[in-house]
């Protein structure tokens, strides 16, 4: 808890090396800051009274641990509904002669997409006309995190195709879709790129999450401290001071108290022995 909040709510994330972050937090101060600050305001029975205030922190460490909770050894892992642009698409002109025409078809297809609205938005969607190769661009995109890459070459423009790549597969995946196939299906496919990033990092997380009821389970999946293990959950009502002892021991902490796991059947705490409700997530962070 906040030093001098009456409560704190916490988003604890586990990121591919199973450490934890905690990626935001907001603390109900009550009227405590109010008090030593003389913050005040009439009520609705114009009788003065002190104010509530609140406390957030969901800034750019939110956007750090997006990114290592997603992003891979190729670069950036970017969900749609944050990614700057949702879809690049990146003309293939092996031949000048028909540079012209599949610029324009990639201009077409990219009016067309901003059309259509994902959560609400307009697709995010930038074609990338650059006089490079497109291996280079591809790869340039990939490490940007772009979540949908489309290609459209002479041979597509022929047969009126499109190549799609998308970022939540491995960088040489591809698959061939009518042109008129993709604008009916974008934004499911947009869709199912956020459904897969959001399943995949729920799976890892709750993979490596073990429970965890005895003294001398729990230090002995903590022994090597120079590793990550992930996750222990236990039942928990030890003091502060008992917390805070095994915490510098094992360089591990409590990371929260999970909201849904605050009321579940007696369990001897696996420190004191208490009877107690309460579960603990416990883990190494940064």
């Amino acid at each position: 808890r906040f030093p001098g909040a009456e409560s704190t709510l916490t988003v604890e994330a586990m990121v591919q090396d199973k450490k934890a972050i905690q990626a935001g937090t907001s603390h109900y101060l009550g009227q405590n800051f109010a008090k030593a600050q003389n913050i005040t305001f009439v009520d609705r029975d114009n009788k003065e009274q002190h104010v509530h205030t609140t406390s957030w922190g969901v800034s750019t460490r939110l956007v750090g641990t997006l990114i290592m909770a997603h992003s891979d050894d190729d670069g950036l892992v970017l969900p749609p509904r944050v990614a700057p642009q949702q879809i690049v698409i990146i003309p293939v002109t092996p031949k000048e002669d028909s540079r012209d025409a599949i610029v324009a078809a990639c201009e077409n297809l990219a009016s067309q997409l901003r059309d259509k609205y994902h959560e609400k938005e307009p697709l995010r969607v930038h074609v990338d006309k650059r006089d490079l190769g497109g291996g280079v661009k591809k790869w340039e995109w990939v490490k940007k995190g772009v979540p949908l890459r489309v290609e459209i070459g002479p041979r597509d423009l022929e047969e009126q195709k499109v190549c799609l790549q998308r970022r939540d597969q491995t960088p040489n995946e591809k698959s061939f879709i009518s042109q008129e196939e993709f604008l009916l299906e974008v934004t499911g496919i947009i869709e199912d790129i956020h459904t897969s990033l959001l399943d995949r990092a729920r799976t890892f997380r709750d993979e490596n999450i073990t429970e965890c009821t005895t003294l001398s389970s729990f230090e002995k999946h903590w022994e090597d401290t120079n590793l990550n293990p992930g996750w222990l959950i236990t039942p928990w009502a030890g003091t502060r001071e008992e917390e805070e002892e095994i915490s510098k021991r094992l360089k591990i902490t409590i990371r929260c108290l999970p909201k849904d796991k605050q009321d579940e059947a007696d369990a001897p705490c696996f420190m004191t022995g208490e009877p107690t409700k309460s579960r603990a997530i416990w883990g190494r962070s940064y």
